[in-house]
């Protein structure tokens, strides 16, 4: 299959997005040897029970639920009722009603009524959710804090949307791939929109889902740490065959000290910020490595297309 195939091609291949329940072929297969430090003795056999193909959603009486909720909680959860794919919703139904998610809803709430503004749009705080339902999960790159300038943060870690360019530690994840992979194409237009990564099984979550607009970590400590801890926490209890966890920086290693390496594989190395990068990112391999364990537990269904020339039409924007 071409690399350099045309819009249309990509938008037929990809009709009705996000439906992201559909088999995903890899414009990059990976290496023919597999590292050592990507196998597992807990591989499942090829054709066995859970595969590529994502398991079944979650069944949830959502209406059930909504009327369960007091005026109170029905007022601060209106946006989680309303934009949380219900895949999500499901299984952090009772994590969004305890006291400290209510207390963070609060918060924000007095942060709307005081005129600050809000990273992200509120319609794109769960967008994570919905281009990457929980039963399709396959590798999960963990960011920490939304960009905090106008035009940028869309609910993806690392993720702008058009025309702003590739911030600098996506830039590099760019190089990271070039190394890898001779034939990855970025975005068009320098750009740095990573929804097709989304939509193919990447669930790219920042720590804190919110920040107050030109205030970097201005809402850590709040409350969101706990829920996106939730978030990780389920995807290794619920996604049973095995996910990827691409771990850059400590930050981000520490939210994965728990994870199960005997089911799970956690990939560790610097931050992507040109401030760190330098000392072993570019050399890292996680692109290559990742798509290695893939292949092992699912076959090459399992396999991610690293590729970003999708013009933007076909990338759900």
């Amino acid at each position: 299959m071409s690399l350099k195939r045309k819009a249309a091609d990509i938008a037929a291949a990809e009709a009705k997005k996000p439906k992201v329940n559909s088999s995903i072929t890899s414009f990059f297969g990976p290496p023919e040897t597999v590292s050592s430090s990507s196998t597992s003795s807990a591989t499942p056999a090829k054709g066995s029970a859970e595969s590529a193909t994502p398991a079944p959603a979650v069944k949830f009486d959502k209406e059930k639920w909504v009327a369960s909720l007091s005026d109170e909680q029905k007022a601060l959860l209106k946006l989680e009722i309303a934009t949380l794919h219900e895949s999500w919703l499901a299984v952090l139904k009772d994590e969004i009603t305890t006291k400290s998610f209510l207390d963070l809803k609060k918060f924000l709430k007095s942060e709307a009524e005081a005129g600050k503004k809000i990273f992200p749009p509120s319609e794109d705080v769960y967008s994570w959710s919905r281009h990457t339902p929980l039963n399709t999960v396959k590798a999960v790159i963990l960011g920490q804090d939304p960009y905090h300038n106008h035009n940028q943060a869309h609910g993806l870690c690392f993720s702008v949307r058009p025309p702003t360019p590739a911030p600098p530690s996506l830039q590099n994840m760019y190089k990271a791939l070039k190394k890898e992979y001779p034939a990855f194409e970025p975005p068009p237009n320098k750009g740095g929109l990573l929804t097709p990564w989304a939509d193919r099984g990447v669930l790219l979550l920042n720590t804190c889902l919110t920040v107050r607009a030109h205030e970097a970590n201005s809402h850590a400590g709040k409350g969101w740490e706990k829920f996106t801890q939730k978030v990780i926490d389920l995807v290794c209890q619920k996604r049973t065959n095995g996910v990827v966890f691409l771990a850059w920086g400590s930050p981000a290693q520490k939210r994965c000290a728990g994870i199960n390496a005997s089911k799970h594989h956690v990939l560790k190395s610097v931050h992507p910020s040109p401030l760190s990068a330098h000392k072993g990112f570019f050399d890292c391999g996680h692109f290559t490595k990742a798509n290695e364990w893939l292949k092992e537990r699912y076959g090459d269904e399992g396999v991610i297309d690293w590729n970003l020339n999708v013009d933007p039409k076909d990338a759900g924007v």
